[in-house]
């Protein structure tokens, strides 16, 4: 880290000890990394809000027998390929299929994506997981 600075956090009793448990459960070894993690995912929702370059993954599950559904899905992905950077295909059983896709772009185009996919009929579950490009994190 360029310059460390130090600050006190107080806390309600309650509240520490919870926050304790979670660093616990997560594995952190300190307060101050798991902090600096809770603060970096602020920044990076800020990111998606303020619609800078983001990246993320949109993951879906469906039932490859829906009839045009897999048409469907490859014509959406073709009018978005500016945001698909890549993407993975899994038979998970032999009606259902996994895709996870690896998005770039605003983020209020990668919702559309995401949104354009998953509300297809035929698609069981999908989800869009946001992250960062991570050139303004430190």
């Amino acid at each position: 880290m360029d310059d460390v600075v130090r600050f006190g956090v107080s806390l309600d009793r309650r509240l520490l000890t919870e926050f304790d448990r979670h660093i616990r459960r997560r594995r952190y070894t300190n307060r101050s990394e798991a902090i600096r993690d809770l603060i970096r995912d602020n920044l990076v929702g800020e990111e998606w809000i303020e619609n800078k370059e983001t990246v993320g993954t949109i993951t879906f599950v469906y039932d490859h027998h829906v009839r045009d559904l897999a048409g469907k899905l490859t014509d959406i992905q073709h009018a978005y390929s500016g945001q698909i950077l890549s993407g993975m295909h899994v038979h998970l059983d032999h009606n259902h299929c996994l895709e996870v896709l690896v998005v770039k772009g605003k983020g209020v185009d990668i919702k559309k994506v995401a949104d354009a996919l998953v509300s297809v009929k035929g698609v069981k579950h999908g989800k869009l997981t946001m992250t960062t490009t991570g050139r303004s994190l430190r």
